[in-house]
């Protein structure tokens, strides 16, 4: 049994782990019974097996992943092989939200005022 290549076929759960989609066999096995894994567009349970050609969705962590499979890896490789395994054809993740800067007071200046006060929440609360 090789560990790698093009030629058969790889159950999904084992190669959304072997290339780095989720961090845990588990976590990729739960998505596919929760159903939040397609290939070629078909809701699949964990063992179904892919292809090289098929194109696996992932829903994962509150972003979606759509990737070509290339090559067939039945074990977890290190970061820069998993990436020649799959072409990622996936969205851009969503932008970070906007996170206030948080108010920093030299130390010892004792407690704020109540004008200190409503000058750092003025500072915290997002631009209208």
């Amino acid at each position: 049994m090789d560990t790698e290549g093009t030629e058969g076929s790889v159950r999904v759960d084992a190669w959304i782990w072997s290339v780095r989609l989720t961090k845990t066999r588990s976590q990729a096995a739960a998505a596919c019974k929760a159903g939040h894994v397609r290939v070629n567009g078909v809701r699949v349970k964990p063992a179904h097996t892919v292809h090289a050609g098929d194109q696996v969705r992932l829903f994962h962590e509150g972003r979606e992943r759509l990737v070509v499979v290339s090559r067939i890896i039945r074990k977890r490789v290190g970061a820069p092989v998993a990436v020649q395994a799959y072409v990622d054809n996936s969205p851009p993740p969503p932008p970070k939200e906007f996170t206030a800067p948080v108010a920093v007071r030299d130390r010892g200046a004792g407690r704020p005022t109540k004008r200190d006060r409503r000058e750092m929440e003025r500072l915290q609360q997002p631009p209208r």
